[in-house]
């Protein structure tokens, strides 16, 4: 059987990246330890299905590990991926894998708006100046900014923030190459670009914290002029940038005048049971969860820490309560409509008008929208 020699640098680059050795390379991929070093020493040990699982779990090709030539990370990776690399370094090699998936699909999206001749650079950098001892003022300004109406949804939030040139990555609830596992522990992560800047956040439990974590990533991208990346004790963050991003996101989302129209003495002499149902219109109107609602009043001085923990203990007793009593998964009974969630409304009418058009075929079309069966293709375009 014929061995391949690989270059032995690359290989030590790719463990060094996710902080594993080549003991625990070995054991997970189940190649001998003993065959991994000698193919550190240079030694043609390695056969094609060997190196294929170990391209497999580092998700690179073969050609990668045999190339001869240095690692040059600046063509590896973008400014933007390793920006939020340097902040938070990610070992997980899927999480890697979709960061760089995402950033190829802003990079078919630029060349699908060049097809059609639509603009690529649009106003995403305000000209607005921010202070950031001012919070509440730059949350009222970016409000009119989106122009945004007194009440709304998500999609609504999203298509604001995707008409000023921001693309906005969902990541599917399902199995597939768009999902972030939950046990990544990410909620959300921005990627900078002068053109075209990128915002993904995970599926959550409700469109409330869904838009929470859109605006927290915008606060990176506007206020910050950074990538970043969130992992859920961001989101309680009381320091530095993560504080401001929060506070960004509650502002913005619940301004003081929305915030005084909430009946406070009502809702503290409620049962902890009773808040999600007295705080529901507002949570509709608002696109907030009730968390949200609580921590904007604590901030203002409105309510107590301690009403504040009751409600958060008592919600996360009844998450944990839901995890128990999980249903089986839902059956994808409208796969045609997954990628207007996942790539967003623009992204999708350019995949069409750039087929329409002849710019490329039924196959790059589906291959753009998440492999589209060719009969859910024509669901989709008939969808939107």
């Amino acid at each position: 059987m014929e061995k391949i020699q690989i270059n032995p640098n690359r290989l030590q680059w790719c463990c060094n990246a996710l902080d594993i050795d080549i003991d625990y390379l070995s054991k997970h991929i189940k190649i001998a330890k003993q065959t991994l070093d000698m193919a550190m020493q240079n030694q043609t040990v390695l056969s094609v299905a060997q190196l294929q699982k170990i391209a497999k779990y580092f998700k690179r090709n073969l050609l990668f590990f045999i190339d001869p030539s240095d690692i040059q990370e600046n063509k590896i990776y973008s400014i933007a991926f390793r920006t939020i690399n340097n902040k938070e370094p990610i070992h997980s090699p899927k999480l890697r894998a979709f960061i760089e998936r995402v950033e190829k699909q802003r990079l078919v999206y630029i060349d699908l708006l060049e097809d059609i001749n639509e603009p690529i650079e649009k106003n995403w950098k305000t000209k607005l100046e921010f202070n950031t001892k001012n919070i509440k003022q730059i949350s009222t300004n970016i409000r009119q900014w989106l122009n945004l109406p007194i009440n709304y949804k998500f999609d609504d939030l999203r298509e604001a923030i995707e008409s000023k040139g921001i693309m906005v990555f969902i990541s599917n609830g399902y199995k597939g190459k768009w999902q972030i596992k939950k046990n990544e522990n990410i909620r959300g992560f921005s990627l900078y670009y002068d053109i075209l800047p990128i915002i993904v956040i995970t599926k959550q439990a409700s469109e409330g914290a869904q838009a929470f974590t859109l605006m927290h990533e915008l606060a990176h991208l506007l206020l910050h002029k950074e990538s970043a990346i969130d992992n859920e004790e961001n989101f309680y963050s009381y320091r530095g940038k993560e504080k401001e991003a929060n506070e960004f996101a509650g502002n913005l989302l619940i301004p003081d005048n929305f915030l005084n129209q909430i009946d406070v003495q009502v809702l503290v002499n409620l049962d902890i049971a009773q808040y999600d149902n007295y705080l529901k219109q507002y949570k509709q109107s608002w696109c907030v969860s009730g968390e949200a609602i609580l921590v904007r009043l604590l901030v203002n001085n409105k309510i107590s820490n301690t009403h504040y923990q009751n409600y958060k203990n008592y919600k996360k007793d009844q998450l944990e309560e839901m995890k128990k009593n999980q249903a089986r998964p839902i059956p994808r009974n409208y796969r045609y409509r997954e990628p207007v969630k996942m790539f967003g409304k623009p992204f999708v009418y350019a995949v069409f008008d750039a087929f329409n058009n002849k710019h490329i075929t039924l196959a790059k079309a589906s291959k753009y929208l998440d492999d589209l069966k060719i009969s859910d293709i024509h669901k989709l375009e008939k969808y939107v």
